[in-house]
């Protein structure tokens, strides 16, 4: 027997292989207990909050630094089973887990994922409802609302319409824990089709509702990080597996496009969280038999990492003043993608723009003082797990105090409601019209 080997083994951490099968709450608790014991130097386990019924909503922190955030390192989420009868996502994302603290210290890819990201997965949004559901079934089943019987993905404030809703435990949960962290890039996963759905889900003729597709400043970032998951899913790229369904080219979709939505999680994140979130529908069944679930594994582990790697996309930074402390609420944005909701700094001065590469000129507003242009290139190759870095000093004189205690918080109302017409980045195009007369004639 190799005795040093079988030394080596009793000093790793070890957790009960995880099998395929559906993990209700007192089995997910235990793996993620387990997980949390067994792997403490790299995962921290909180609940954000209880559902309906008193339940936890677990979240698993992955990362380096799993407790607490570092200037830096961005955070990234994963959020499944929003609707409780959507089911492959929530074991996908337990087998994500699996695979990350496993794969530590042995896979260079994977331990550079978590030594430069702080990931957070939340397998269950909607315990209650997925508790509820006594007899599987691929369409319908009674478990997709909360135990009040609300669709938690209506349930959120809309920038487009009021969207007059008793606002939900779950929902408020995941709102103020948004407030907690300054996550850069995030997913929720969803069944019932197979296809990458990126925002907006709602949308106004400001937005190019006219021509039945809702667009963001971000649009080229939402088709790429949309892209980048599909294409790696050997059956969701095809965008046209699911018998019934609309068929997607490449696998991707505009939300709006695909059906309007009220009240959406994805437009929420984006509009007052600064959160780039699309919507991933995994599965054509909603509840696949079990026997199915290694076969949505293989198809999504690729894609559910490189998703991940996305988040250092574009360029990140701090903004400080004449005696470098770092100054929050300073507006950080490209100059021709002003969001309604202008994206800000953090209370640790950071700011992260998810952007391509290319050039670009950023504009940093401090309230009160004059605007900063600064010309960027965002190179083809990007850094190793890392955004391109460029911090920003004020050298101004003039009192800064004011920006440490005002309020910047946009209010949660249809902000695209005040908005005057749109800009040309989403004027509609007579290429873009013909197309819409061919889809209304041959659908």
């Amino acid at each position: 027997m190799d005795f040093t080997r079988l030394w080596l083994g009793l000093l790793l951490p070890w957790v009960a292989a995880l099998d395929f099968k559906y993990h209700h709450q007192e089995e997910m608790e235990a793996f993620l207990k387990s997980v949390a014991q067994n792997y403490s130097s790299i995962t921290h386990l909180h609940s954000v909050g209880k559902s309906v019924k008193g339940r936890n909503l677990w979240v698993l922190v992955v990362g380096r630094y799993p407790k607490e955030h570092r200037v830096g390192i961005p955070e990234f989420k994963y959020v499944a089973n929003m609707h409780g009868d959507e089911t492959v996502g929530r074991e996908m994302l337990l087998h994500l887990i699996d695979y990350l603290v496993t794969n530590h210290g042995k896979d260079t890819e994977i331990t550079k994922l978590i030594n430069n990201t702080r990931i957070h997965i939340m397998p269950s949004m909607n315990p209650d409802g997925f508790e509820s559901v006594k007899k599987p079934d691929c369409f319908y089943n009674s478990g997709r609302g909360n135990s009040n019987d609300y669709d938690l993905n209506r349930n959120f404030p809309d920038a487009f319409e009021y969207n007059n809703v008793s606002r939900q435990p779950e929902t408020l949960a995941i709102m103020k824990w948004l407030k907690t962290e300054t996550f850069v890039l995030s997913a929720n996963l969803h069944g019932g089709a197979l296809v990458a759905s990126y925002p907006f889900d709602n949308g106004v003729q400001a937005t190019g509702a006219l021509l039945s597709r809702s667009v963001t400043p971000d649009d080229d970032v939402f088709q790429h990080l949309a892209y980048t998951y599909a294409s790696r899913n050997p059956n969701m790229v095809k965008g046209d597996q699911c018998k019934n369904k609309m068929n997607f080219p490449n696998g991707i979709t505009n939300g709006y496009a695909w059906y309007p939505l009220q009240g959406g999680m994805q437009d929420y994140n984006y509009i007052w969280a600064q959160c780039f979130e699309i919507t991933l529908e995994l599965s054509c069944c909603k509840y696949p038999r079990e026997e199915k679930l290694p076969y949505f594994w293989n198809d999504n582990k690729a894609s559910l990492i490189e998703y991940i790697k996305q988040v250092h996309l574009g360029i990140k930074g701090q903004v400080f003043d004449q005696n470098r402390n770092p100054l929050p609420n300073v507006i950080v944005e490209v100059q021709d993608r002003k969001h309604i909701c202008p994206f800000r700094t953090n209370k640790f001065g950071e700011y992260y723009l998810l952007l391509l590469p290319g050039s670009y000129t950023i504009n940093v507003t401090v309230p009160g003082h004059d605007s900063h242009l600064t010309k960027m290139v965002i190179p083809e190759k990007s850094q190793d797990f890392s955004a391109l870095k460029k911090d920003f000093l004020f050298p101004s004189e003039r009192k800064l105090d004011s920006i440490l205690v005002s309020n910047p918080s946009c209010p949660m109302i249809p902000l695209y409601k005040t908005m005057p017409s749109h800009s040309a980045a989403t004027k509609p195009s007579l290429f873009l019209f013909s197309l819409t007369l061919l889809r209304i004639f041959f659908k």
